[in-house]
């Protein structure tokens, strides 16, 4: 990396102008993410949290009873981070209520230098591309990434699914307060950050649990003359149908093999035309040892895209991948889909 641009991107933290400063030096479009400029408090629920090292524990205070869930940070030789919860906080159906509460007891309200901070970079990106506003989930697609695992979620829609339903009303409640919130500021889109996967679910949970809920965030995000993108970086082509008959606009982070199951061609035909695919360039996490076969690949994934009026390639920074691979990567995108992917 060039020393001015390895000097610029020393600070990369969430909120920070590194996809800004990393795009621009690529000659790339900007998908910046941005947080959107919500402040919640709660008014009868207490939070406590303990830290000991890489885990964080915390514990839920409320009228209806205690939830406690802890997150382990996991770090790799390489230098990369994750983190994973190693206990949810909802365990069987008596949770559930509790967590309603939770959501119920939260005051949701602008945050007017959260605003201001979005206008500014509004001004920093001009034309140059979009500012992304990510939000949580469905309902439904956060009790399997945060609040009860998979193997916890199958038993309780087998179980108590009308008691889970409930559940999944009062968050939706809260989460059409934050998407309101966040679409007076300077966002482009609104992100449903739902890692939707079939691993997790099967389509005919998404059906029942999240084609109206879809809808309605759809609506209320065109209604602000926002764009709405289902983020979905998992096994998604049994759910493609099922996306086709949502108002959503885009496909974010759609993954082809092998990390996913679904290729472009493929998406598309179960997508139809109306539907925009922003598919991650995974050319760049897989080997790249042999060059050709890295282009052939990028060749063959744009190729399936044609007329391209539907389709944008996700380039991201990978950690373990030089400036000139990534350049590598981005100039094969260029050699048949024109100046900027």
């Amino acid at each position: 990396m060039e020393p001015e641009l390895a000097e610029a991107l020393e600070d990369v933290h969430w909120g920070g102008e590194a996809t800004v400063i990393f795009s621009r030096a690529l000659g790339l479009d900007i998908c910046d993410w941005f947080r959107m400029p919500l402040r919640i408090t709660r008014r009868k629920v207490e939070v406590e949290h303990e830290t000991d090292g890489d885990l964080t524990r915390r514990t839920w205070h409320t009228p209806e009873g205690v939830l406690r869930e802890a997150i382990r940070v996991c770090r790799d030789s390489t230098g990369a981070v994750s983190s994973n919860w190693t206990e949810h906080a909802i365990k069987g159906p008596a949770d559930l209520p509790i967590l309603a509460a939770i959501f119920d007891d939260e005051l949701i309200e602008p945050d007017p230098e959260g605003i201001e901070r979005t206008r500014r970079r509004r001004e920093l990106i001009g034309d140059d591309g979009l500012i992304l506003g990510p939000m949580d989930g469905t309902p439904l697609g956060m009790m399997y990434r945060v609040f009860s695992g998979v193997a916890t979620l199958a038993y309780l829609w087998a179980d108590a699914r009308e008691d889970l339903l409930a559940l999944f009303t009062a968050m939706e409640r809260n989460y059409l307060k934050r998407l309101a919130v966040g679409t007076q500021s300077d966002v482009d889109a609104v992100v449903t950050v739902d890692d939707t996967s079939t691993t997790a679910i099967s389509p005919a949970m998404f059906e029942a649990c999240n084609l109206d809920i879809t809808n309605t965030r759809a609506k209320a995000a065109h209604e602000a003359g926002k764009f709405y993108f289902h983020h979905s970086c998992g096994l998604i082509r049994d759910l493609l149908p099922l996306y086709r008959q949502t108002e959503m606009d885009a496909v974010h982070a759609f993954t082809i093999p092998p990390l996913g199951d679904v290729t472009v061609g493929e998406g598309r035909r179960a997508l139809g035309q109306r539907v925009t695919i922003i598919a991650g360039v995974e050319q760049l996490a897989q080997p790249m040892d042999d060059p050709a076969a890295t282009r052939a690949s990028i060749h063959a994934m744009i190729r399936e895209a044609e007329p391209w009026d539907h389709f944008i390639l996700n380039v991201a920074g990978y950690p373990h991948r030089t400036m000139e691979q990534t350049r590598f990567v981005v100039d094969c995108c260029r050699e048949l889909g024109g100046d900027r992917q």
